[in-house]
C-alpha cells in the first residue's frame, strides 16, 4: 500500500507542476522513475514512451500507467494514473470558471503566450533526453526522417506513422536476424 500511495503522490506532483501535457511531462516521469526512485531503468524509458506514444490516450496518462503496473500492479495503475490525472481535472475546472471572468485581460493573454514558450522548451528538452539515449544507425535515422516528413509535410496521420514505423522496425529485425544466421 505504501508503494502505491508513493505512486500516487509522484505522479499527482508531476501532473500538478507540469504545464503543456504529457509532452512536456516526459523528462519529469523519466527524472522521478528512473533516476530517482529506480522504478524503471533509464534504458526502459524509451521503450515505455514508444508503447504510451502508440496506444491510445495521453502519452502521460499511458506512461503513468505502465510504470504504476509494472511496479504495483493494477492498484500501482491505477494509482499513478489516478495522480497523474486528478490535478489536470481540477486545476483545469478552477481555470475555466476564473478564465471567463479574466479572458479579456491583456495580462491574461500574455501569461499565456510565456507558459506556451515555455511548454515548447520543456517539449524540445524531452526530444533531445529522447534522441541522445536513442540507438542511431542508418535505418534508424531514415524511419526517423520519414516519420518526420510524413507528419509534418504531408500531414500523415500520426497512426498510420507509428503504425509504418513499428511494421519497418519488425521488418528490418527480421531481415537483420535472418541475415546474421546465415554468416
Amino acid at each position: 500500500m505504501h508503494v502505491c500511495l508513493e505512486l500516487f503522490a509522484v505522479f499527482a506532483k508531476i501532473g500538478a507542476f507540469t504545464f503543456g501535457g504529457g509532452y512536456a511531462m516526459i523528462p519529469l516521469i523519466q527524472r522521478e522513475a528512473a533516476a530517482r526512485r529506480h522504478w524503471i531503468r533509464e534504458e526502459d524509458m524509451l521503450d515505455i514512451l514508444a508503447i504510451a506514444e502508440s496506444t491510445p490516450g495521453p502519452i502521460a496518462i499511458n506512461a503513468a500507467t505502465f510504470i504504476g503496473r509494472k511496479v504495483a500492479g493494477v492498484r500501482g495503475a491505477v494509482c499513478a494514473t489516478v495522480g497523474v490525472v486528478l490535478p489536470s481535472f481540477v486545476i483545469i475546472s478552477a481555470i475555466s470558471l476564473a478564465l471567463q471572468a479574466f479572458q479579456h485581460l491583456r495580462a491574461v493573454r500574455y501569461a499565456f503566450w510565456g507558459i506556451r514558450a515555455g511548454v515548447l522548451a520543456l517539449i524540445l528538452r524531452a526530444l533531445w533526453s529522447l534522441f541522445t539515449k536513442c540507438h542511431k544507425d542508418a535505418f534508424s535515422c531514415a524511419v526517423m526522417a520519414l516519420a518526420l516528413a510524413a507528419v509534418a509535410f504531408f500531414r500523415v496521420s500520426a497512426i498510420l506513422v507509428i503504425a509504418a514505423a513499428a511494421l519497418a522496425g519488425i521488418v528490418y529485425s527480421r531481415l537483420r536476424r535472418r541475415e546474421e544466421g546465415t554468416r
